[in-house]
C-alpha cells in the first residue's frame, strides 16, 4: 500500500507515468499496477490515464492530501526510530529570515553538519512567516518580536537597532547631535510594507513614535539599504547583526552611543514584547529532539552576548562620537 501511495503521489506531482517510473526507478507497468491495486481497494478511480496525459480525478484530488500527510507521517515514524540510536540522524526543515538566514543562520547550520554527520537540513531563506504545520517545518528562525501562538520558543539572541552611516555621508552633511536632528538628513527607510517595529523609535523621543524621517531612496529590502548606506546614501537604523561586518570594518560609523551589551551568566528578565531572535518549534513532533539539538547550537554558535556585538565592542565602535 504504502508504495502505492509513492506511486500515486509521484505521478500526480510529476504529472506523467513515464516520468514517475523513472524518478522511483521503476517501470511504468509497475507503477500502473500499484495505481489499479489502489484504485480498487479505495472503490475509485484516482487517475484518468492516457499514452499524452494524466488527469487527477475529483475523487484522486480529494485523496491527494491524505496521501501525502500519510508518507510524511510514516517519514517522521522512521526518524523518531532512528533517533533511538545513540547518532541523531535524519532531515530537519528550517526556515530564518532572508539576510539574518544568509549571514548567521547558515554558518552555524554548517557547523552543526559537522558536529552532526548523520542529520541532514533543508534550509529555506525568505522574509516570509511560514506556517509550520502546513508546510512541515521543524525550526523557524523569527528576528523581532514574536506574537502570540502554541510555539515553543527559545530566545536565542538579542536584537537592537543600530543608527549609522559611512564617513563621507557624515564628513559631507555633518553629525547629527540628536535624534530629532535626523529630520533634516536623508534617512534610508522601507517601503512597500509596514516598517519593522521599532524603526526610527527612540526613548523619550516624539511620544515613543516613529520619527517622521525621509530621504531619497526607500527600498523594500534592508541588506539593500545596508550597501546603500555604505555608499554615502544616507542614514540607516538596522538591526546590530546586519549593521555589525560594515561597522567592524569602518564602512559605516554608529551615529549614536550604543546601548552597552549585557553580560553575566545568568539569564536576565525579558519583557515578551522584546525585540529579539528566536527559533521556534511545534511541540509534539517526532522531530523536537532533533530540532531542540539545533537549537541548543545556534544559541551557543551565537554566544550571550552574541559575536556580532562583541566583534563591534572589540572595534570600539560604542564609544565613537560626533567630532
Amino acid at each position: 500500500m504504502i508504495d502505492a501511495l509513492q506511486c500515486f503521489v509521484t505521478v500526480v506531482e510529476l504529472g506523467s507515468l513515464s516520468k514517475a517510473a523513472a524518478h522511483l526507478e521503476m517501470a511504468v507497468s509497475s507503477v500502473s499496477r500499484k495505481i489499479d491495486a489502489l484504485e480498487e481497494e479505495l472503490g475509485a478511480r484516482l487517475l484518468l490515464r492516457s499514452s499524452r496525459q494524466v488527469i487527477v480525478t475529483d475523487a484522486g484530488e480529494r485523496f491527494l492530501p491524505r496521501a501525502r500527510n500519510i508518507l510524511a507521517e510514516l517519514a517522521e515514524g522512521k526518524s523518531a526510530v532512528q533517533e533511538l540510536d545513540s547518532e541523531p540522524r535524519g532531515l530537519l526543515t528550517v526556515t530564518a529570515p532572508a539576510a539574518f538566514g544568509r549571514l548567521h543562520v547558515a554558518p552555524a547550520v554548517a557547523a552543526f553538519l559537522q558536529r552532526y554527520p548523520l542529520i541532514e537540513v533543508d534550509l529555506h531563506v525568505s522574509d516570509d512567516v511560514v506556517d509550520l504545520a502546513a508546510q512541515r517545518v521543524d525550526v523557524a528562525v523569527r528576528a523581532g518580536v514574536l506574537k502570540a501562538s502554541d510555539l515553543v520558543a527559545t530566545r536565542i539572541a538579542g536584537q537592537n537597532r543600530v543608527v549609522a552611516a559611512s564617513p563621507a555621508y557624515l564628513a559631507r552633511h555633518g553629525w547629527p547631535k540628536t535624534p530629532e536632528d535626523l529630520l533634516d538628513h536623508q534617512c534610508l527607510t522601507v517601503s512597500g510594507r509596514l516598517p519593522p517595529r521599532g524603526w526610527w523609535r527612540f526613548d523619550g523621543v516624539n511620544g515613543g513614535q516613529p520619527l517622521a524621517v525621509r530621504g531619497k531612496l526607500r527600498c523594500d529590502d534592508t541588506d539593500s539599504l545596508l550597501h546603500a548606506a555604505i555608499g554615502g546614501a544616507g542614514i540607516v537604523h538596522l538591526a546590530n547583526w546586519l549593521t555589525s561586518d560594515a561597522i567592524v570594518a569602518g564602512q559605516l560609523v554608529p551615529v549614536f552611543p550604543m546601548d552597552p551589551i549585557e553580560r553575566g551568566a545568568i539569564e536576565p528578565r525579558r519583557d515578551p514584547g522584546e525585540s529579539a531572535i528566536h527559533a521556534v518549534h511545534m511541540p509534539g513532533r517526532s522531530n523536537q529532539a532533533k530540532a531542540q539539538l539545533l537549537i541548543r547550537h545556534m544559541k551557543e554558535y551565537f554566544g550571550s552576548p552574541p559575536y556580532w556585538d562583541l566583534a563591534m565592542e572589540a572595534a570600539g565602535a560604542g564609544e565613537r562620537r560626533a567630532p
